[in-house]
């Protein structure tokens, strides 16, 4: 068992101005995001302007925030939050849907395709691979936060965290910054760095996504009012399942499909 180094989540206070370290995640994601989206619009890897692109990423924000607190009120707690309607909007309560911030996201991405006059898995293809430093960026922002811990470990790293009782843990934040940050944003970046089919990519990055996610899970505890569901498994297991299953189908689809390669 290893201390758990406890970190102040205010990074900087500024009379009653406070800037969390959670927020400075999310504004490092989003910088992260765009630098390698602009690299990839040098390397002429889609049809589309740093300016362009930029937009992209400001209805991106929208639609992260708006599905993520959604996805949360639907998948996690939609009895509470239907019985007590305003505290919808109360995020700074925390509550926040990976899954829902990802549909609200492809619907933001159909959208942008459209106006475009591009297809939505052109747009997707591109965006795939920046998208996994990002959620690494999340998962860090969790474990300085000591939330989300991972379930009772007597592993030489296992930690106490402050929140999570006297138990020793799995630092699972941390696993899934790996799997879903670093392992799957080498998988993705690697595969898209050839001609690829369009929709590949994507389906590449579902897949990978959701396993990355549904393994990590088994060493997550599950959320407290939730609990494990039906055969043991844990609603973020039940959540990525059809993630993976839609990333097999995408890229069988996409591989059969008589479309010329696509440069992303």
């Amino acid at each position: 068992m290893i201390a758990y180094p406890e970190f102040n989540p205010i990074a900087l206070e500024i009379g009653p101005l406070k800037i969390h370290w959670y927020g400075l995640m999310y504004v490092a994601a989003f910088a992260l995001l765009w630098l390698l989206g602009k690299y990839r619009i040098k390397k002429g890897m889609i049809r589309l302007t740093v300016s362009e692109f930029e937009d992209l990423i400001f209805y991106g924000v929208m639609g992260v925030v708006l599905g993520g607190r959604l996805g949360y009120v639907l998948f996690y707690q939609p009895g509470y939050y239907f019985s007590n309607p305003l505290h919808i909007f109360s995020v700074w309560d925390g509550g926040m849907s990976f899954h829902g911030g990802l549909i609200g996201v492809l619907v933001v991405l159909y959208l942008f395709a459209h106006k475009k006059g591009m297809t939505f898995f052109e747009v997707a293809d591109f965006i795939a691979p920046l998208v996994p430093p990002g959620l690494a960026m999340g998962r860090i922002g969790n474990f300085i936060n000591g939330e989300l811990w991972g379930r009772p470990s007597d592993l030489p790293w296992a930690m106490v965290f402050p929140q999570g009782g006297p138990i020793a843990r799995h630092p699972s934040q941390l696993y899934e910054m790996l799997a879903e940050g670093v392992i799957l944003f080498a998988v993705v970046w690697i595969f898209s760095s050839k001609k690829r089919w369009v929709g590949q990519t994507s389906g590449v990055f579902m897949a990978g996504y959701g396993l990355a996610r549904f393994l990590v899970e088994y060493t997550r505890e599950p959320d407290s009012f939730l609990g494990t569901l039906s055969l043991g498994l844990s609603m973020g297991q039940w959540l990525s399942l059809p993630m993976i299953v839609l990333g097999v189908l995408i890229f069988i689809w996409a591989t059969k499909r008589s479309l010329p390669p696509s440069t992303v």
